[in-house]
């Protein structure tokens, strides 16, 4: 039997789909939201019987599945195949489907549309976008579209070379204002949650005190509402090196080499496949494909 049916025996009641009123509930309770990211139908069943709250397909899909070195080539296109795989696996967990660089900068009705896709198209239940500011208005526009959106503030790697690189944000008073005040805005803005990332855990805890909608971490600190990670990152499944805020829980990318390796020499040996792994003919069949093969030798 394979793994998906069998993690897919779980009860209807602990299937039932989460809503986003359940997230603010379980910030009131002090309950910590667990957060993923995920690439396709396999990772999102495991992820679902784990227990995470939410699943993510992360724009950082350009990186750990198309092999970019950055986030910003991925299309909508693609996040939209990607996100209708999880979509159609994940069952509880509610799934945000990730926007990508170049599909809601322009203006607030493209935002709009490229959100509408990523719900129509990809299954997501809800979507996110990097920024602030004038993003604010894109986040209030897809809201009023009654579509639940995530905001994320901090290290915003789709504008990474602006920001100087890959580095922490809001390390001095003036700066973790300015990241304080970016949050509050995404929040009056109908953002249902705000991504905190590679932002310092005083600073992430003071925002996630004064917000009334979670607040997501990532490197950043144990004060936030809920915590993600990139499953490549998590699972050991990166040859890359992995941020200080990565913990790895498994070296799988190491265990899968391994059994590659056991296999190709496998073949390579002849020890397989054995008897055990293949299918029989009933030896009259067989005769009588030897026979018509012999048939056609003859007649040239």
């Amino acid at each position: 039997m394979s793994i998906q049916p069998r993690l897919a025996a779980a009860s209807a009641a602990a299937r039932a789909k989460l809503g986003v009123p359940e997230l603010g509930e379980m910030k009131r309770r002090g309950d910590k939201l667990s957060v993923v990211t995920a690439y396709d139908a396999p990772s999102a069943v495991l992820a679902e019987a784990a227990g995470v709250e939410l699943i993510l397909v992360g724009d950082t899909a350009a990186m750990v599945v198309f092999g970019h070195g950055s986030t910003l080539p991925v299309t909508l296109e693609e996040m939209i195949l990607l996100t209708r795989a999880v979509s159609g696996a994940a069952r509880r967990p509610l799934v945000i489907g990730d926007l990508p660089f170049g599909s809601y900068e322009v203006s607030d009705e493209q935002a709009v549309a490229s959100a509408i896709r990523l719900l129509k198209e990809g299954g997501a239940d809800l979507v996110k976008l990097e920024g602030a500011g004038r993003m604010a208005s894109r986040v209030r526009a897809i809201a009023e579209a009654n579509i639940g959106v995530i905001g994320h503030v901090g290290l915003t790697p789709q504008s990474a070379t602006r920001l100087g690189g890959f580095r922490a944000q809001g390390r001095t008073a003036a700066s973790a204002l300015a990241l304080f005040d970016d949050a509050l805005a995404l929040e009056r803005a109908g953002a249902v949650a705000v991504v905190l990332e590679a932002v310092p855990a005083a600073v992430a805890a003071s925002i996630s005190e004064r917000l009334a909608v979670p607040t997501i971490g990532i490197g950043a600190g144990p004060g936030c509402d809920g915590q993600v990670l990139v499953w490549h990152d998590l699972l050991g499944l990166s040859a890359a090196a992995t941020p200080r805020f990565v913990r790895r829980y498994a070296e799988l990318g190491e265990e899968i080499a391994g059994a590659l390796r056991a296999y190709v020499a496998d073949v390579r040996s002849g020890s397989f496949p054995e008897s055990v792994h293949t299918y029989s003919i009933p030896d009259e069949e067989r005769a009588r494909f030897e026979a018509a093969l012999a048939e056609r030798r003859l007649r040239g």
